[in-house]
């Protein structure tokens, strides 16, 4: 990679935005408090209105509760959750066992709210409110379980990642005291339960609200969209391709390719992952008339899973979206950490989750020394690896990696695939685009080079549950066998050459890469399809018929096309100066049209 090429200007968009309904209105500030008394009063025949702000866990709510009060003096603020939440104490011996001792991982839960209110308590707020003579105002993670029927029902929502930050700022899980606890063991009893509760909550809560609030910038400014405009929105994206919204984080392995190449913070230390198309974590941005409002981009696959997944894939899944692309910078940085995902049946018995975490390393870019960690080499001993790596344990051995795992040369273009079992890392100096199941947090470390993460704290080492999971058969031989230099030509005319570039026969992901001069041809026959414009500058995204407006890409983008979309060009656009261009593309195996 020469020094121009590390430092090519880039048209990265990271704020790629929906565009709302013909019409809409994004409301906000004091505006936006109005429109809900206006639509209150409205809605109401002769008794005091009632208004229902439901809200994700992690919103702000006091300085919701506060605002609403100083914008809205003539209603009575009720906070459901001080009303009729059970006890906290009650919530922690409900959830203990999905939490489990373990810093990281838990265990899903499928808890439903109703679960951690008192239902008599929440009858008596009902009562209160029915014989009140002022307007009431029900707000908190669970008002609408208020057996109520509000004049106006109102999801306050929020990403998760902004959720994270705030964690990480201080914040505290859903009505606990943890402000000083360990972020790990935040995110974890939001991944496990909060989160999982939340989305069924309002999942059931689309069809029925009357406007949704952005509660993810500030409280003051929050933006408000019509319920109408939202369900719109949902359904115009599942019908054209879309992007969400990345977003970046540093690591202690992190590097300077992103930095440089995305036009990313140059004070930053670095970066080390870009969560480029994980929409349990990811936001949506839905715009009008330059206005913008924030919401989950889980919120589209869980009320439009048919449209956007497929049929065979939403049969297959549920409403969940089951492939991952992420992006992995050690360019200037370190190794990653050495470490093995859980077998299926190991995950579904130890966490509860129904599928795992395959994955591949698509390799973007790479300096001369690159190489990927995979697999373990023929002849060793497992006994002695395993003793090799309790012993590393205690920070005073180090775990001689090289004596057992194959470190593998990496060039651009390289695609390693790493079904579950598998003993890998990737190496410094790689671009890696991650292209994988989205069960993307369970990581079993086995070594990290003796390395502290960038808080302080040694990052966790789960070598019980990795040496479970370690396929030993996967040595040397089997490696270059099964997941090295597997490229098959699918066709070629002229122009356009289509490849299948793994993955291994374990994984459910099925990837096509396609080179062309000037347009490919696509379909997505049924099924979601992700792609990445991994080789030149721009191209835009067609509908062969005008179903949708033409949509632009730029190097390194990734980029959804629904299922419902059905056949597409990738083509290059007038300002594209590339003379090639080459995307990666993954769908479900056996979910298309096309597949019996």
């Amino acid at each position: 990679m020469t020094p121009a090429d590390h430092h090519m200007h880039t048209t990265y968009d990271k704020q790629p935005s929906v565009e709302l309904p013909p019409g809409s209105v994004v409301w906000s500030g004091a505006e936006a408090w109005s429109e809900l008394d206006a639509a209150a009063r409205a809605a109401t025949t002769g008794r005091p209105a009632v208004i229902a702000i439901d809200t994700y866990p992690g919103v702000d709510l006091p300085a919701l509760i506060a605002e609403l009060r100083a914008n809205l003096p003539g209603y009575d603020v009720i906070d459901v959750e001080e009303a009729a939440a059970r006890p906290i104490e009650e919530i922690d011996a409900l959830i203990g066992r999905n939490l489990t001792d373990d810093r990281v991982f838990g265990v899903m839960g499928h808890f439903t709210l109703d679960e951690f209110y008192d239902a008599d308590r929440l009858a008596a707020l009902a009562a209160s409110v029915a014989d009140t003579a002022r307007p009431v105002i029900l707000v908190g993670w669970g008002a609408a379980l208020t057996p109520v029927t509000p004049d106006v029902l109102v999801l306050a929502d929020l990403a998760r990642w902004e959720i994270q930050l705030r964690q990480r700022r201080g914040a505290t899980n859903w009505r606990t005291d943890n402000a000083g606890e360990d972020n790990l063991r935040k995110y974890k009893r939001g991944f496990f339960v909060e989160w999982r509760v939340a989305d069924l909550h309002k999942r059931d809560l689309f069809d029925r609200i009357d406007f949704l609030l952005d509660t993810n910038t500030s409280i003051r400014n929050a933006g408000l969209i019509t319920g109408d405009a939202f369900r719109t929105a949902l359904a115009n994206a599942a019908a054209a391709p879309l992007r969400v919204v990345p977003f970046f984080d540093p690591g202690v392995w992190g590097g300077q390719w992103m930095k440089d190449r995305l036009d990313l913070d140059r004070s930053a230390a670095n970066y080390a992952w870009c969560f480029d198309c994980v929409p349990e974590e990811n936001s949506l941005l839905l715009e009008a008339d330059g206005r913008v409002v924030e919401i989950p981009a889980m919120d589209l696959v869980l009320s439009q899973p048919r449209e956007l997944l497929g049929a065979k894939t939403f049969a297959r899944f549920g409403a969940e979206f089951p492939i991952r692309f992420d992006f992995l910078d050690t360019m200037g940085g370190g190794n990653l950490s050495l470490q093995v995902h859980p077998l299926t049946d190991y995950i579904q018995t130890t966490f509860g989750m129904h599928y795992t975490q395959d994955e591949s390393y698509y390799l973007l870019d790479a300096d001369d020394d690159a190489v990927v960690y995979l697999g373990l080499k023929t002849g060793i001993d497992p006994d002695e690896v395993v003793a090799a790596l309790q012993a590393a344990t205690d920070g005073a051995h180090p775990f001689d990696a090289e004596k057992y795992v194959n470190r593998i040369p990496a060039r651009k273009h390289d695609h390693f695939s790493i079904p579950a079992g598998t003993v890998h890392a990737s190496g410094a100096n790689s671009m890696v685009l991650e292209i994988s199941a989205t069960p993307f947090i369970f990581t079993f470390k086995l070594w990290d080079w003796g390395r502290v993460g960038i808080d302080g704290i040694p990052r966790p080492i789960h070598l019980d549950h990795g040496i479970r999971n370690i396929q030993w058969d996967r040595d040397t031989t089997w490696v270059e066998s099964n997941l090295l230099g597997h490229v098959e030509v699918i066709s070629e005319r002229e122009g356009v050459r289509e490849e299948r570039t793994g993955l291994h026969e374990l994984e459910f992901i099925e990837v096509r890469r396609h080179w062309f001069t000037d347009e490919v041809h696509h379909d997505s026959e049924g099924t979601v399809n992700v792609l990445n414009l991994v080789e030149g500058d721009e191209v835009e995204i067609a509908s062969p018929t005008g179903a949708f407006a033409p949509y632009r890409i730029h190097y390194a983008e990734t980029f959804i096309v629904p299922a419902a979309v059905g056949p597409y060009i990738i083509r290059r656009t007038a300002q594209s100066k590339s003379e090639q261009f080459a995307t990666v593309k993954a769908y479900v195996r056996g979910t298309r049209d096309v597949d019996d």
